[in-house]
């Protein structure tokens, strides 16, 4: 079981306080956004063996496990992370498996530097991905029934958004979503920058259901992104809820901390909120232009204490544990590689001691007993 080192990624939407306050560390006045947990060639953990990444690389079976290898290759599937939103993240979404390899493949056909800008697939993978709040934490999650957007958006009383209103209140509801948000990210850029600019004011004006677009546009003045985010369901989630992002869902985090979980991957097609590259026509054939709700994930319990975040991905499992004190150790050994994280309390995991903010990496097959009194979370895959 080795002792985790992980990297804290400085991005400009990071919160400053939030993983500081986890860990008991004084704030540095920089964003502290994302820590990450794994082997992602981007910031491997360091373990005192070396990288985690080198680690699985000297031994793959030992590490991962055979089953593991025999399903996902010789790597560790998931990246594991703590995400702490001080501001809104780029409104996204990811490919389906298909997608990433038809997407990688051509781009590695036209030549295409994996650092260009303009480019949408750094590798031949999906990216779906779970987020569990560890604090009240808001967010952007698939599309809202376009008629009750059409009612939210009416409601703001802008003439030029009445041709979007009156899109969205046609059918079919697919082609009525495809529409809009089509000419939303196609308008004429100056036009588009006054209609949000009165569409911000409007809301800042009214509150309730309008103030977080009126935050999202506090921080992304005139981008279009800000009507793509009106077009989204608004969830905030309590601590120990979950959102689960399969491919095709458009999404963003807005602000709070959480345990977050994904495939290894860095596909991400954007649509506003973002000085990023937005390639619309791959934008396009890649979003799932399906109403409905968010769907909230609350974790289900096993008779041994597990509460498992059950989705349909097989890459990453993500559960916890809640330890309550006096309770006897938790034989944790799976054949599988984890990563146990601590969030609350004191727990020993094995021969460590993990505080807030802390964690492990355990072998596949390595004998992993839990005890104390805080919460875990586990990380592992399904094979």
């Amino acid at each position: 079981m080795d002792r985790l080192d992980n990297t804290v990624r400085p991005y400009a939407w990071g919160s400053t306080t939030a993983i500081p306050t986890l860990l008991g560390t004084e704030p540095t006045g920089e964003p502290q956004a994302e820590m990450w947990m794994g082997a992602h060639p981007g910031a491997p953990s360091r373990t005192g063996r070396g990288t985690l990444a080198e680690v699985v690389d000297t031994d793959p079976e030992k590490e991962l496990g055979a089953a593991s290898v025999a399903r996902f290759g010789p790597r560790l599937p998931f990246l594991l992370k703590l995400l702490a939103a001080g501001a809104p993240l780029s409104l996204q979404v990811h490919p389906d498996l298909a997608q990433a390899e038809q997407g990688y493949e051509d781009e590695e056909r036209r030549g295409v530097p994996l650092d260009a800008p303009h480019r949408n697939y750094k590798d031949a993978n999906h990216k779906p991905e779970l987020v569990c709040a560890l604090t009240e934490f808001d967010g952007l999650c698939g599309f809202r029934a376009p008629a009750e957007t059409a009612d939210l958006l009416d409601g703001l009383g802008v003439a030029s958004l009445k041709p979007y209103v009156d899109l969205l209140r046609a059918h079919p509801e697919d082609a009525a979503l495809r529409e809009v948000l089509t000419a939303i990210l196609t308008a004429d850029p100056e036009e588009m920058s006054r209609t949000v600019t009165e569409t911000a004011a409007a809301c800042d004006r009214l509150g309730g259901a309008y103030r977080p677009y009126a935050g999202i546009a506090h921080h992304y003045p005139g981008d279009p992104g800000v009507l793509a985010a009106m077009l989204l369901n608004h969830v905030r989630l309590q601590p120990g809820e979950a959102l689960y992002l399969g491919a095709g869902i458009p999404h963003a985090y807005l602000d709070g901390l959480g345990v977050e979980i994904m495939a290894n991957s860095d596909n991400v097609l954007r649509c506003g909120l973002t000085p990023k590259h937005v390639d619309v026509p791959e934008l396009l054939r890649i979003v799932r232009f399906e109403a409905g709700d968010a769907g909230i994930l609350r974790p289900e319990a096993s008779p041994d204490g597990e509460e498992v975040y059950d989705t349909p991905t097989d890459e990453f499992r993500l559960s916890r544990y809640v330890l309550p004190e006096g309770a006897g150790a938790l034989d944790l050994t799976l054949p599988t590689p984890q990563i146990l994280l601590c969030t609350a309390g004191t727990v020993r995991a094995g021969e460590h001691e993990l505080t807030p903010g802390h964690s492990v990496f355990v072998p596949a097959h390595e004998k992993a007993e839990a005890s104390g009194t805080g919460t875990l979370f586990r990380a592992t895959v399904r094979v």
